[in-house]
């Protein structure tokens, strides 16, 4: 597709994709409202870029890796507090303790969610996070699923149901899942070449946890019973052991997993992820910041996260679509753009940890670039907010905002979608500033 920048948004009806969470797949998709999304203006010649200090670039840089390591480092210490807690869920299965391991999984996601803007410019990064972050998801590898469960178009595994199976049949391959471990487990990630195929995982967590949400464009979440997890003959649905030896290896993965992460961007470490980029040139690191920035507010979140949801009217492409935590999730990975733009990330606990920053080399170059920006962070800031209180203040969360003839409610989205275009385009801007000159964010393919 031939990427066209800063251009007025024009949003195309595009194909929904068959793997998710809800049961509204039989819904006839109605057109989405268009974002009229006003994009940078790219008339009149751009100001000379100013030269870089190549010191203040490597402040800049370490301040950049200390959020990275803390941003992680918070991930994985509430992501050992979610391993605890289903800890205490299987040893112990009921009403409150399924509650409270759900209830860590949600607050798993906020240092998560804001981490995702390392991705993309950070290639050790976006090659891990598929196997922690992928969705959406054919559920029906892992679990039981509705009868008029429907899958991706030509996945062989879309209902293998490793949980009720010790064997699955993939295609004509046949996989013995006899022992549920971490390690095969993450194996069967994209098994037959299917990107649905998501064994592992956050979003396959919250499945366990939650269910299905069969609930499409109306309220409710999924609702699975602890008694899933009862051993006996209290047991529902079948296969209890099986399926509290999936979550428990899971869970413990997923820690392991941010354990890597977090080792390569520990400082003092010689040989590291993060060694390797405080050693890099200044434009190679400006330009690598600045990419991940733009990619994550284009192609995944005004993209692939809304626009493709909002135009299909598909619960199926909604991004926490088990739990609804869907809000909370956009709305903190714009919140990790601004965080590395301003240098500054406010930890778990708390603390802060705050530096010279990105903004500070743009207000240097180019003071307007800087207000524009920061000004339009804030405004995609505030639109997310809205979809925030529109779940916790009226109850209505973004599967249902999506719903066809919704016009309000799609107006919100779509005014979101065209905030994140804009502010895309004054990150364009700010890296111009800077000497990078022709970004192109990762649009994934979405034409804005």
């Amino acid at each position: 597709m031939t990427r066209m920048p800063w251009a007025t948004a024009s949003l195309l009806a595009i194909a929904i994709s068959l793997a998710g969470c809800g049961d509204d797949k039989k819904e006839a998709s109605a057109p989405a409202s268009q974002a009229a999304a006003p994009a940078a203006s790219t008339q009149g010649a751009a100001p000379a870029a100013a030269k870089v200090d190549e010191a203040a670039v490597k402040a800049v840089v370490k301040n950049y890796a200390d959020m990275a390591e803390a941003v992680f480092s918070d991930s994985l210490s509430t992501a050992k507090d979610l391993q605890k807690a289903v800890d205490a869920f299987l040893a112990k299965p009921s009403e409150e303790t399924l509650k409270a391991a759900r209830q860590a999984w949600l607050a798993a996601r906020v240092p998560y969610s804001q981490s995702e803007a390392f991705r993309f410019g950070n290639k050790v990064v976006d090659d891990w996070e598929g196997a922690v972050n992928a969705w959406p998801l054919d559920e029906g590898l892992i679990d039981y699923v509705a009868k008029d469960y429907q899958h991706a178009e030509g996945n062989p595994a879309a209902s293998a149901n490793i949980v009720a199976n010790t064997e699955i049949q993939v295609g004509e391959d046949k996989i013995d899942v006899k022992e549920i471990t971490g390690e095969k487990l993450a194996s069967l990630n994209e098994v037959a070449g299917s990107e649905a195929n998501v064994a592992t995982g956050y979003h396959a967590i919250e499945f366990l946890l939650w269910g299905q949400d069969l609930n499409g464009t109306k309220p409710g979440a999924g609702n699975r019973p602890y008694t899933d997890y009862v051993q006996g003959k209290d047991c529902t649905n079948g296969h209890c052991d099986r399926r509290a030896a999936y979550l428990k290896a899971v869970t413990d993965l997923l820690v392991t997993q941010l354990e890597e992460m977090v080792g390569n961007w520990k400082a003092g470490v010689a040989d590291n992820y993060r060694a390797k980029l405080e050693a890099d040139g200044a434009d190679a690191n400006l330009r690598k910041i600045f990419f991940g920035m733009g990619s994550l507010s284009l192609g995944e979140l005004a993209g692939e996260r809304m626009k493709v949801a909002l135009e299909a009217n598909s619960t199926e492409d909604e991004h926490d679509c088990f739990s609804d935590n869907t809000h909370h999730t956009l709305y903190f990975n714009a919140e990790g753009i601004r965080n590395i733009y301003l240098g500054e990330y406010k930890r778990v606990d708390g603390s802060v940890v705050k530096g010279p920053s990105v903004a500070d080399l743009v207000a240097k170059a180019d003071a307007q670039a800087n207000t524009d920006l920061k000004a339009d962070l804030d405004a995609t800031q505030a639109r997310m907010q809205a979809i925030v209180d529109r779940a916790e203040k009226d109850g209505v969360h973004f599967d249902q905002m999506i719903a066809p003839a919704d016009e309000a409610d799609h107006k919100i989205i779509s005014d979101t979608i065209a905030s994140l275009v804009k502010q895309t385009g004054a990150i364009e801007k700010a890296a111009a500033a800077l000497g990078i000159q022709d970004l192109k964010p990762d649009n994934a393919d979405h034409q804005f």
